[in-house]
């Protein structure tokens, strides 16, 4: 627990695995809250195990759990599992990621932990949500959004799927969702109500904040893949291969950054033909010039285009990689880029909590 900090004084019992659930638990560490992480005494949280491994533990691991209490229970023995009901009893909230049905069966589904503790946030994190004809099924970050109708919007220009490495139905789907819900759950607690069920789906989570592709169904038609307004359709908003094969990313959505943007790259004739005076986002003229800027930007490296860009103000940025962001001024200085240490894995690069409070 960190004295000062919104969550000081929360205590958080987490049974989540993977991915999902142990980032929505370690945000709500940063927070200041308490969190115990329970693991079975066997394999335990099959991240351990999950990449690069230093010592003991992956880098994974290490990546997602770090600010919590480490502790070993065996739910299925009747003493570990009365043990574990006490700890409810002194606890704000419960992060499960189980399929729905499993914490039944140990005899702690949410009935037998809220007659324990009437103040009480459970949250069950899964792929479906505990109810629906997928409740069952397994599954992982592309099943879900596959499912939501997202991963079939995310395309190169050859129209085949591609798979960011940033997991949007772990991420956004199951921690960030999870973490709003318990934070909602807990301000009601806090105002006098109840406790209550938390019930994350992560593919719900994924379709719900597919909005562009639902906009583009109710004006009567699908989403083009790779040829919508911010998927590749008009050149404003694109990405461009450098002479020494990096990316410039162009996001000159609004006129006057795309005519900004004209000026630097001394392409006037240009600056008329943008998507707000008439252009047809993924029509032909478009692609034309997506493939101007394509020779264009092909002339020049990375390092050259961002100087010539630095003080232009109209959305054009370097496409870094992972290495470089830790390095760069802006993480650097709003304290982002953060060595740690590990108690057996010694030092490690993490990013720091991203949500900044006052004091």
């Amino acid at each position: 627990m960190t004295p000062n900090q919104p969550l000081a004084g929360i205590r958080v019992l987490d049974l989540s695995r993977l991915l999902p659930g142990p980032a929505a638990t370690m945000h709500l560490a940063d927070m200041g809250a308490e969190v115990i992480k329970i693991e079975d005494p066997g394999a335990g949280d099959y991240a351990r195990s999950m990449g690069a491994v230093r010592k003991e533990v992956s880098q994974f691991f290490v990546a997602v759990n770090r600010g919590k209490q480490l502790l070993r229970m065996d739910l299925k023995d009747a003493a570990q599992r009365e043990r574990f009901l006490g700890m409810v009893e002194q606890a704000d909230v419960v992060v499960e990621s189980f399929r729905p049905g499993v914490m039944q069966r140990l005899g702690l589904g949410w009935e037998v932990l809220r007659a324990r503790n009437p103040r009480l946030v459970m949250c069950a994190i899964s792929g479906y949500g505990a109810s629906g004809p997928l409740a069952q099924q397994a599954g992982h970050d592309i099943n879900y959004v596959g499912y939501a109708g997202m991963l079939e919007q995310n395309t190169g220009r050859d129209g085949r799927p591609a798979l960011g490495n940033l997991q949007v139905g772990d991420l956004l789907g199951g921690a960030q969702a999870a973490v709003q819900g318990i934070l909602a759950a807990l301000l009601a607690v806090k105002m006098g109500g109840a406790g209550r069920f938390v019930d994350i789906s992560m593919t719900d989570t994924v379709f719900a904040h597919n909005i562009f592709p639902l906009v583009a169904v109710n004006e009567g038609a699908e989403a083009q893949p790779g040829r919508g307004l911010l998927t590749g359709g008009v050149p404003c908003y694109n990405v461009y291969r450098t002479s020494d094969a990096r990316y410039m990313a162009v996001g000159a959505l609004e006129l006057k950054f795309w005519q900004a943007c004209c000026a630097v790259l001394r392409r006037p004739g240009l600056a008329a033909k943008h998507w707000q005076l008439g252009q047809e986002v993924g029509g032909s003229e478009a692609m034309q010039m997506v493939a101007e800027l394509d020779a264009l930007f092909a002339q020049r490296t990375q390092a050259e285009w961002t100087a010539l860009f630095a003080d232009a103000d109209c959305c054009v940025t370097p496409v870094l990689r992972t290495s470089e962001a830790l390095a760069h001024p802006q993480f650097r200085e709003r304290g982002m880029a953060q060595r740690r240490r590990h108690e057996t894995e010694g030092e490690y690069w993490a990013a720091a909590p991203p949500v900044k409070f006052s004091f």
